[in-house]
C-alpha cells in the first residue's frame, strides 16, 4: 500500500516536470469540452497506454524500447493530425483516403466545436497517442518501480503501481484542464475569439510535435525548467520506499564487501576484490537502439569535488553524460584517458558532461592532495569526484577499473563499457545520444587521439604477463624460498632461475597486504616478464624523501629499452605515489628479467601492470 501511495504521489508531481510540457498543449486541447465525454476518455487512454508500455518496458527489455521509438513516431504524426485540422479546418474536408478521412472525423470530435458533439471515442484515441508521448517522462519514483519489477519479476503489483503512478498524473492533469476549461470559457466570452484560440491550440500542438520530434522535450526544455521534480521525488522514495531500495544495494553485496576491504587494513581474498579490467575488449557491436540499462544513480556520495561544484543526477537532465570510474595510478585507466578527455573537448558545446569518479585501488589514492596533483598533471579539467567512500562505485554497482557509463538527457544508462577500447563504438554512442537530446550539427566522425608515453596504447598482441601485486593479500606467483612473512621485516634472496611469470624480492623487505617496503639500501625486485611495457606503482619514503633506483633487463641497462621515467642508463627517482614506466621496448618482445634495485631504503613497491 506505502508503495502504491508513493507512485501516486510521483505521478502527480509529474506535472511540473520539464517533459511533462510538450504534452499540455494536446491536453488543454479537450478544455472547454464536457469532462465525461471528452476530457475523461482522454486521460483514461493517456493512463492505459502509459501503463501498457512500461509494463512492457519491464517484461520485455531492449524490444520494447526500439517499438516504443516506432510508437512515438506514431504518436507524433498522429497528434500532428491533430493539430493541423485544428489550425486549418479546410484541410479535413479535402482529405478523401479513408483512412485520413478517419482522422478528420477524429480531428473534427476533437475540435469540439460543441460540447454535445465531444466524440468519447477520439478523445480516447487522443489519450493514447499523449499517453506514447509521455512514456518515457519518468523520474526516480518510476525508476524505482521499474527497478524493483527488473530484480523481482514484473507482475500484477508491477502494472498496478504503473497505473498508481499514471493516474497521479491523470489526477494533476485533471485539475489543470478544470482550471484551464474555466479559463478558456472566459476567454472566448470576453473575447469572442473561440476560432482564433482553437486555431492557437494547433499551433501550440504543431510546435509541441516538433519539440518532441527535435528532442527539445528532454533537452532545452529540462534547461529552462524552474521547476524540478527530482528532489522532492527522491526525498518521497528515501522517506517511504527505503526499503525497496535496499533489495538493489544488495544486489551487489560482493563489491561493497570489497571496497571495505580497501578501506581497512586487513586482507581480502583476491575474489573479493574489484578488479582492473587489464585486457578486456568488448566483441559486441553497439546496440541500435540503445537499450535503457536504469537510472543515473545518485552522485551525493563523493568526499569532494574537482573542477567543478558538487553535481546532481537532477542537475545533469538535458544532457548526455559521461562517468568515467577511474583511479589514477591504474594503467588501463591512463591508457584511456586521452580518449575520454578528447571526447569531453569536442562535445562540450554540443552538450556532452564527463565526469571522472575517483575511487581508489591503493590507500595513497584517497590522498585527496595526490589526486589533485594527478588531475593537474595529466591535464583533466572536466569535473571529478572523489569517491572514497565507494558511495557513488555502489550506486552504479560497478565492479572495474576503468568502467564508462554513458547517459543520455533523461537521465536513463543507455550504455557502458568495461576496460579498454571500442573508442570508436563509444563515440558513436555519444553521438547518438546527442541527436537524441536535439543537438544541433553534432560533430561527425571520430576522435584521432595520438597518446604518448604511459598512455600509449597497449600492445596487446606481445602481452604474455598478468598484472601482479606485491602485496601479500593479493600476491601470486612469488618465487622467493620461504613465502612472504607478513608486516614484520625479513630477509629475502630471488632463486637463480626464475620461470614467466615468476618474481622475487632481495635484500631486507617489510611485505604488508597492499605493499611492500624496502627497510635497507640495496633492496632488489626481479621479475621475469614478456611484455613490450612494464609499469611498476611505487611510492618513496614515508616522509616524503626521494627513492634513487637503477633498472637492468637481462643484466644490463636498458638503453633504448627504457621507460619514459628511466634513463637509458636505467637511473631514476621515485618522487610520488604513482605509477612509473620502467620499460618500454621498441624491438622484438621475448622473454626478459627485469630487476629494479632501490639505492635508498624507505620505497614502497605496490603492483606490477604491463603493455
Amino acid at each position: 500500500m506505502t508503495l502504491l501511495i508513493l507512485a501516486y504521489l510521483g505521478g502527480i508531481l509529474t506535472i511540473v516536470s520539464p517533459c511533462i510540457l510538450p504534452v499540455l498543449p494536446f491536453v488543454f486541447s479537450r478544455a472547454g469540452q464536457s469532462f465525461s465525454r471528452s476530457v475523461l476518455p482522454m486521460l483514461a487512454g493517456m493512463v492505459l497506454m502509459f501503463a501498457l508500455v512500461a509494463t512492457l518496458a519491464a517484461v520485455g527489455g531492449s524490444w520494447v524500447v526500439q517499438a516504443n521509438q516506432y510508437g512515438r513516431w506514431v504518436a507524433l504524426a498522429l497528434v500532428a493530425l491533430f493539430g493541423a485540422t485544428l489550425l486549418f479546418p479546410k484541410l479535413a474536408e479535402r482529405l478523401t483516403h479513408p483512412l485520413v478521412s478517419l482522422g478528420d472525423r477524429l480531428s473534427q470530435s476533437a475540435q469540439g466545436g460543441s460540447t454535445a458533439g465531444a466524440h468519447p471515442g477520439a478523445s480516447f484515441l487522443l489519450g493514447i497517442a499523449t499517453g506514447l508521448l509521455w512514456a518515457p517522462c519518468a523520474g526516480p519514483i518510476l525508476g524505482l518501480v521499474l527497478t524493483g519489477a527488473a530484480l523481482q519479476g514484473a507482475s500484477v503489483g508491477t502494472t498496478l503501481l504503473l497505473v498508481a503512478y499514471a493516474a497521479g498524473a491523470a489526477t494533476s492533469l485533471g485539475l489543470a484542464l478544470v482550471v484551464g476549461g474555466r479559463v478558456f470559457s472566459a476567454m472566448k466570452r470576453s473575447l469572442g475569439a473561440g476560432e482564433w484560440i482553437r486555431r492557437g491550440l494547433g499551433g501550440l500542438m504543431l510546435a509541441g510535435v516538433a519539440a518532441i520530434a527535435l528532442g527539445l522535450d528532454t533537452g532545452v526544455l529540462a534547461q529552462l525548467s524552474t521547476a524540478s521534480t527530482g528532489g522532492i521525488e527522491q526525498r518521497l522514495v528515501d522517506q517511504l520506499g527505503a526499503r525497496r531500495g535496499a533489495t538493489a544495494a544488495n544486489a551487489n553485496a560482493a563489491a561493497a564487501d570489497a571496497t571495505d576491504a580497501l578501506a581497512d587494513t586487513h586482507p581480502a581474498g583476491p575474489s573479493m576484490m574489484p578488479v582492473r579490467d587489464t585486457m578486456m575488449r568488448a566483441a559486441d557491436a553497439v546496440p541500435a537502439p540503445l537499450p535503457v540499462e536504469g537510472q543515473l544513480p545518485s552522485l551525493d556520495g563523493a568526499v569532494q569535488w574537482l573542477n567543478s561544484p558538487p553535481l546532481t543526477a537532477q542537475s545533469l537532465r538535458g544532457k548526455v553524460v559521461l562517468v568515467d570510474f577511474w583511479t589514477y595510478s591504474c594503467i588501463n585507466c591512463l591508457r584511456t584517458l586521452p580518449y575520454v578527455k578528447a571526447w569531453a573537448q569536442k562535445y562540450r558545446d554540443q552538450g556532452l558532461v564527463v565526469i571522472g569518479v575517483h575511487a581508489p585501488e591503493f590507500a595513497f589514492e584517497r590522498d585527496i592532495g595526490n589526486v589533485k596533483k594527478a588531475v593537474h598533471d595529466l591535464g583533466v579539467d572536466y569535473p571529478v569526484a572523489i569517491d572514497n567512500n565507494f558511495a557513488i562505485w555502489r550506486g552504479f554497482h560497478n565492479q572495474y577499473w576503468p568502467a564508462h557509463y554513458f547517459i543520455d538527457a533523461q537521465g536513463r544508462v543507455r550504455y557502458h563499457h568495461f576496460g579498454e577500447g571500442n573508442y570508436a563504438e563509444s563515440e558513436r554512442v555519444i553521438q547518438q545520444l546527442l541527436r537524441e537530446a536535439g543537438a544541433k550539427q553534432v560533430a561527425s566522425g571520430i576522435a584521432d587521439v595520438q597518446a604518448g608515453g604511459i598512455q600509449q596504447a597497449a600492445d596487446m598482441g606481445d602481452v604474455r604477463s598478468p598484472e601482479t601485486y606485491v602485496g601479500y593479500a593479493r600476491a601470486e606467483n612469488f618465487a622467493s624460498p620461504g613465502g612472504a612473512v607478513h608486516d614484520q621485516a625479513s630477509g629475502y634472496r630471488v632463486p637463480s632461475t626464475l620461470s614467466l611469470n615468476q618474481w622475487g624480492l632481495t635484500g631486507d623487505w617489510r611485505v604488508g597486504p597492499q605493499r611492500a617496503t624496502a627497510v635497507q639500501a640495496g633492496a632488489r625486485i626481479v621479475y621475469r616478464f614478456h611484455a613490450r611495457d612494464l609499469h611498476l606503482v611505487l611510492g618513496p619514503k614515508a616522509s616524503g624523501q626521494p627513492v634513487r633506483f637503477r633498472v637492468t633487463v637481462d643484466g644490463k641497462a636498458p638503453g633504448d629499452a627504457h621507460g619514459t621515467d628511466v634513463g637509458p642508463d636505467g637511473t631514476g627517482t621515485v618522487a610520488a605515489q604513482r605509477l612509473y614506466q620502467l620499460v618500454r621496448q621498441s624491438g622484438d618482445v621475448r622473454d626478459r628479467t627485469f630487476s629494479i634495485e632501490f639505492l635508498d631504503p624507505g620505497v614502497s613497491a605496490y603492483a606490477f601492470t604491463f603493455g
